[in-house]
């Protein structure tokens, strides 16, 4: 099995890709959202479209348990509960239409799932706080943002740019934005892993045993993430993960 997990990854330079977005990871659950996002192109480049998608959950969740344990008195639970059951709708969406697609749309749906974050983002950042305020407090936001987020986890784990773009409109301090975050993912990602197992066959346990050798990277990653957090001035902390959003959408468009 472990020949197999080897396998996966053929390349020193594979092995080396594979550990950084390990850390990357690491580092966007306990603080720097968004950075996450930067591996969904990377991981694509190392293991296909759907199949990354498999590979990488794992991987995701043992990050998500960093995090939740780290931020386990911060996170607000009334906005988890705001996006969850549309979430949930989104993502069987998500399950659904995958078995019907191949891997080159695929990938298109996955950059198309962060540029509709980003174009919402651009969007409230254009609006004066009046017309922001207003569009927050619309009983629809949530539930459109929750399907949003939903169906772009399911397609490519690539919910991060919605959901920054949902917490920062809530003007959440950047402790709260990690922890909220930090647990909502985890409960997404808990409930894919059967979903993936199961429907798409896309979970392995040579996958599984990649994913544990990345382990001491993502705590690494998590320490990181851990000490920008507190010294990333809040303005910079909302201008860093726009960046890191934009980024990312571009390297998946053009890789």
């Amino acid at each position: 099995m472990l020949s197999e997990s080897l396998a996966l990854i053929g390349s020193p330079q594979g092995w080396a890709l594979y550990f950084c977005c390990a850390m990357l990871i690491g580092m966007s659950k306990t603080g720097i959202q968004n950075v996450g996002t930067l591996t969904v192109p990377l991981f694509v480049l190392l293991f296909g479209a759907k199949q990354s998608t498999g590979i990488v959950l794992i991987l995701l969740c043992f990050a998500d348990l960093i995090a939740v344990i780290y931020y386990r008195k911060a996170f607000l639970w009334s906005e988890v509960k705001k996006l969850l059951p549309m979430s949930l709708i989104g993502l069987f969406t998500g399950l659904f239409l995958g078995q019907f697609i191949d891997d080159k749309l695929f990938k298109i749906l996955m950059g198309a799932c962060i540029i509709v974050g980003i174009i919402v983002m651009l969007g409230l950042e254009r609006s004066s706080k009046e017309r922001q305020d207003r569009l927050v407090k619309h009983k629809a936001y949530a539930p459109f943002f929750g399907f949003i987020l939903g169906f772009s986890t399911m397609i490519g784990n690539a919910a991060g740019p919605a959901l920054s773009v949902y917490m920062l409109s809530k003007r959440l301090d950047k402790y709260t934005f990690a922890a909220t975050s930090a647990w909502f993912i985890m409960l997404l990602n808990l409930t894919k892993v059967p979903l993936q197992a199961f429907v798409w066959h896309n979970l392995s346990w040579a996958g599984f045993y990649l994913n544990v050798m990345a382990i001491p990277f993502i705590l690494l990653g998590g320490i990181i993430g851990i000490r920008l957090v507190k010294i990333l001035p809040e303005k910079l902390f909302r201008y860093l993960i726009m960046g890191l959003v934009l980024t990312s959408a571009m390297l998946l468009i053009l890789l």
